[in-house]
């Protein structure tokens, strides 16, 4: 009931033992309202080693009344209440969309939570599978008679007076494939967006400033420095927290032998459980920050470092393709299922996130302009030497030429 207390059982998720990821059983969920009446957002976050980002939920009210659900979070009792609160105003749960075929982080949720609404039906994106063994989708818990799969034709489809959507082609990644399907609502002129494309904020998102362990963990530069919650303190771990989400290991950090690791572990301020015992392999430059400030590039659009060197580049030509699709659309805001959400953008700044792709980027618009937009390549040699790696011992196929 609303004014009630809130209590830990609210964020209470029983099925994290599938994907083990912090902050495991106790999830919590912030909704934003992103368009008056129309686009909601729900963010939770997940991460390892208190390297916790968000992962994004969006509701959208269909013309016709009720709601469509694009890339479902955990449905804990806060999450399912947020939701039945626009029920009760706008009607029920008509779609739920799952717009992915390789992002466990997404596909894990969407059984459970088309559970707690029945009558739902359920639209993936095409060429699902699993790992290690590709089963069948009715053996993951998906309900059959309900379960559809998403094909290029709208008409075929219960909502494409509403919504445009482009799926990109499974992309062979060898032990497995990737695929996106991009949603864009017609009469909000917002673009849904899963993976593909993200900004990050100067600021710790609103769902990471509910507990302020993970900002603080990563903010010190040694593990015996204290924790001191400041908004100095909770920006600067952020920042170190996108620099090692999306590059893994950006050229302004350094992992420290284990040994000096565990070491320093003994001299550790927080050596609790919490704490990870003390341990804190990480050891940042003087100049990490140029690192950031290239990344965020003002909080432009722009494609994730791991999937520009680790997966898009094994497709350049398909992938082009879509974003061209998806750029002859109209949209003024694009919300990812991952860090800022909404970011102001236009279809010709959508497509030039992609022009690592291109030999010749062909776009040109402004503060994204292509002579502004690469990323430093410094940041990316721990990327380029896994590609390598994984490509040479016939893990992945390789990467194609730039189109």
């Amino acid at each position: 009931m609303p004014g009630q207390p809130l209590q830990l059982q609210d964020f209470q998720w029983g099925w994290w033992p599938l994907f083990p990821l912090y902050p495991f059983s106790q999830r919590r969920t912030l909704r934003r309202e992103v368009i008056a009446g129309s686009i909601w957002t729900f963010d939770q976050l997940q991460g390892i080693f208190y390297v916790v980002v968000p992962i994004r939920m969006t509701v959208v009210k269909l013309d016709g009344g009720g709601l469509l659900v694009y890339a479902p979070v955990a449905p804990t009792p806060e999450c399912v209440r947020l939701v039945h609160e626009l029920v009760a105003e706008h009607g029920d749960v008509k779609y739920i969309v799952l717009p992915t075929i390789s992002g466990l982080e997404h596909k894990v949720f969407v059984v459970p939570f088309a559970r707690c609404f029945p009558e739902a039906q359920i639209w993936i994106a095409p060429q699902q599978w699993s790992f290690p063994i590709d089963l069948p989708l009715s053996w993951l818990g998906f309900p059959r008679h309900r379960t559809h799969v998403l094909l290029r034709d709208l008409q075929q489809t219960p909502f494409g007076d509403q919504f445009e959507f482009a799926i990109l082609d499974p992309i062979d990644l060898g032990l497995g494939r990737f695929a996106e399907v991009a949603w864009c609502d017609r009469r909000s002129r917002t673009l849904l967006v899963a993976d593909s494309l993200v900004s990050v904020p100067a600021e710790p998102p609103a769902i990471l400033q509910l507990d302020p362990y993970p900002l603080l963990f990563h903010a010190r530069d040694t593990a015996s420095d204290a924790l001191e919650d400041t908004p100095a303190n909770r920006r600067r771990g952020w920042q170190r927290i996108a620099l090692f989400a999306l590059y893994f290991q950006p050229s302004a950090l350094e992992v420290p032998r284990w040994g000096t690791v565990l070491r320093n572990a003994i001299k550790a301020s927080d050596r609790s459980a919490k704490g990870y015992f003390g341990l804190f392999p990480f050891q940042w430059h003087p100049n990490w920050q140029q690192s950031f400030e290239a990344l965020r590039g003002n909080g432009r659009p722009f494609v994730a470092p791991v999937l520009q060197a680790l997966i898009l580049n094994r497709a350049p030509a398909e992938t082009l393709k879509w974003a061209d699709e998806v750029a002859g659309w109209s949209f003024d805001r694009i919300v990812p299922c991952h860090f800022d959400a909404p970011i102001t953008a236009t279809p010709s700044q959508f497509r030039q996130a992609f022009a690592f792709l291109e030999r010749q980027p062909s776009v040109s618009t402004g503060l994204f302009s292509s002579s502004s937009y690469p990323l430093p390549e410094d940041d990316f040699q721990v990327l380029r030497n896994i590609d390598r790696g994984l490509s040479d011992r016939g893990i992945v196929p390789p990467a194609r030429e730039r189109v």
